[in-house]
């Protein structure tokens, strides 16, 4: 078992920054890839970026390449999320999720994520 905790969320301007974090407890934290996911009003919860148990491979959405940057800390517990250049469209609550380094499945998709944070809301205004 894995409990995650989201923090760093807030309200911030179009083209700021935020720093989302996701602190990891239970379980040896290099033992699990970590995803960010997010989800807004009305829609459907989408993928943001992963990271692999060593942090050697990232992946990210198109809609926020070049713009966010994931990261971790395997001696912190901690993933991490930067997220720079925001725009309003990127508002929504943010998800850090892991799940067991023996499930090499796609990063993007959610279902395989097995454990999932409580979530931190973004707002970004215009």
């Amino acid at each position: 078992q894995v409990q995650l905790v989201e923090s760093g969320g807030g309200l911030v301007q179009a083209g700021g920054s935020l720093r989302l974090s996701c602190a990891a407890s239970g379980r040896t934290f290099s033992n699990y890839r970590m995803g960010w996911f997010r989800q807004a009003p009305g829609k459907e919860r989408e993928f943001v970026a992963g990271i692999s148990w060593s942090g050697a491979r990232t992946y990210y959405a198109d809609s926020v390449k070049g713009r966010f940057s994931i990261s971790r800390d395997n001696a912190k517990n901690t993933v991490y999320l930067q997220m720079n250049t925001l725009k309003p469209e990127d508002t929504a609550v943010y998800y850090c999720a892991a799940r067991s380094r023996e499930n090499s499945g796609s990063y993007y998709d959610n279902r395989q994520y097995d454990y999932w944070g409580q979530g931190t809301q973004v707002t970004v205004s215009s």
